[in-house]
């Protein structure tokens, strides 16, 4: 095995494997049941092909579940919401039913990552990833979440606090796969989700998610998780019997909170030191229940502005070997394009090599810079994590396809130009197909909106005044930006 910081060559996925694609939930398990653990599960792929490409992990064949609509939808029964496994994490930080019964897991969503990485991630792939810095899982685990899992011997119901196991691992069996998240609608109580990372788009430091019971000026009951201070999400069960039943005062409040450090482990790696982690996580305990505790009288935040993706229809089963290819069909900025590819080609590459369609740019090749970003289905997505195999079928656009056939360019691609939003203009490909995506979702968007909606997009050597100076002025009426 290569080394994953020296050796591995992000660009491409030079690792063989058998890709299958089951039609049903059915056919995953019993495809899962048949690999065993030379198998891994893709739903998004925004970790899974990351791994991948590092050689952190090479599995012998890949099952992409990625298609199966059935597990895709936010809906609330009888009292209970249920979230299916390969709902995309925006869906979830657009819910206003989460914003409203389950604020800490929209909050949870609405901090994670870039919004690529958001629109293509999973709930189910952010759970069974079973990292400690995951976003949505202490939201969960704080609200009590249960997962419905279906393996060779049927459905069972488990907390998501007890899928939990240790880094990059839980407790599913072999064969099981996560089908849905169900919360229970509890009255009374109000929660908040908070993190510290090292830039806006990243992993967290430290991240909390709590529940408070308020009754008149007492706190009823706290439930506080943490991420990123321990080998699984914590509990920190200590400051919660220091709160518990407390008047509420910002005194008080401040000194259970202190607790904290005695409730979780923390270690020093590349993203923070231990001691760091002890100290913030006392800040954002306090921050967390004193908005939770608002909440309780006031109400949750509203949703934010944007449109969520709408699930397509399943596709059909295929099943590849590793040295096979494939016939695809693509329909490429509204021409049909049919070619043959490998399970491990990536969609970029069949772009800008074999298509010759080079606006779209190598990056990191790990999601995390978005000189990649496409639409595919008419969504924004990372080109370097998409198999072109399971595009097949897609709408795919790139910014060769913005302007329009005359070669009058798009206004977003004129403002750009008038306002000097590029120097090398190596990322502006990928910021202008997210660009025309928020002004398809939020036809005048605030600055704040502009700059949440690009969070995924680097830009090395122009700087962001110039670029969100551009965006809003192709969008709507002059603002000033700060």
């Amino acid at each position: 095995m290569a080394d994953a910081q020296h050796g591995s060559n992000t660009h491409i996925l030079h690792h063989a494997f058998e890709y299958i694609r089951p039609g049903s939930l059915v056919e995953a398990v019993q495809a899962l049941v048949e690999y065993g653990d030379d198998a891994r599960l893709l739903a998004g792929g925004t970790n899974l092909i990351v791994d991948m490409k590092l050689e952190r992990c090479l599995p012998k064949t890949v099952i992409d579940i990625s298609g199966l609509a059935d597990l895709v939808g936010i809906r609330e029964e009888a009292g209970t919401i249920r979230i299916g496994a390969l709902t995309p994490i925006r869906t979830i930080a657009l819910s206003p039913l989460l914003w409203e019964k389950a604020t800490a897991l929209a909050e949870a969503a609405a901090a994670f990552g870039s919004t690529q990485i958001a629109m293509q991630g999973t709930i189910g792939g952010n759970t069974c990833n079973g990292s400690p810095a995951s976003d949505t899982v202490p939201a969960l685990v704080a609200l009590e979440a249960e997962a419905i899992v279906v393996g060779p011997e049927g459905n069972r119901t488990v907390a998501v606090g007890d899928l939990l196991d240790a880094p990059g691992r839980t407790r599913l069996r072999s064969g099981e796969i996560l089908r849905e998240i169900r919360l229970s609608s509890v009255t009374g109580t109000a929660s908040a989700f908070l993190k510290l990372s090292r830039v806006r788009a990243d992993l967290s430091k430290v991240s909390v998610a709590v529940r408070v019971a308020r009754e008149g000026n007492a706190i009823r009951s706290v439930r506080i998780e943490l991420g990123s201070v321990g080998p699984t999400v914590a509990r920190a069960r200590k400051t919660e019997a220091a709160m518990g039943g407390m008047t509420f005062s910002e005194d008080g409040l401040l000194k259970a909170a202190r607790r904290v450090s005695q409730d979780i482990v923390p270690i020093d790696d590349v993203r923070s030191t231990a001691d760091y982690r002890r100290k913030a996580a006392v800040a954002l305990v306090f921050d967390a229940i004193s908005a939770a505790w608002a909440r309780a009288a006031d109400g949750p935040p509203p949703a934010p502005r944007g449109t969520a993706k709408t699930p397509g229809a399943s596709r059909g089963s295929l099943h590849l070997e590793s040295a096979e290819r494939v016939r695809i069909r693509l329909f490429v900025n509204g021409a049909p394009v049919e070619l043959e590819v490998a399970p491990n080609e990536l969609l970029l590459n069949v772009l800008r090599e074999r298509l010759e369609l080079t606006g779209s740019k190598y990056g990191c090749g790990i999601g995390e810079c978005g000189a990649c970003t496409i639409w595919v289905d008419g969504e924004p997505a990372l080109g370097c994590l998409i198999l072109a195999v399971a595009a097949s079928g897609s709408e795919i656009r790139t910014i060769e396809g913005l302007a329009k056939p005359d070669g009058t360019l798009d206004p977003i691609q004129q403002a750009f130009i008038d306002e000097n939003a590029f120097q090398c203009g190596y990322c502006t490909p990928g910021m202008l197909m997210m660009t025309k995506k928020l002004m398809d979702e939020i036809p005048e968007p605030t600055e704040d909106e502009v700059r949440e909606y690009l969070k995924g997009n680097r830009c090395r050597c122009t700087g962001y005044a110039s670029i969100v100076r551009a965006v809003n002025a192709a969008t709507g009426p002059d603002k000033e930006i700060s």
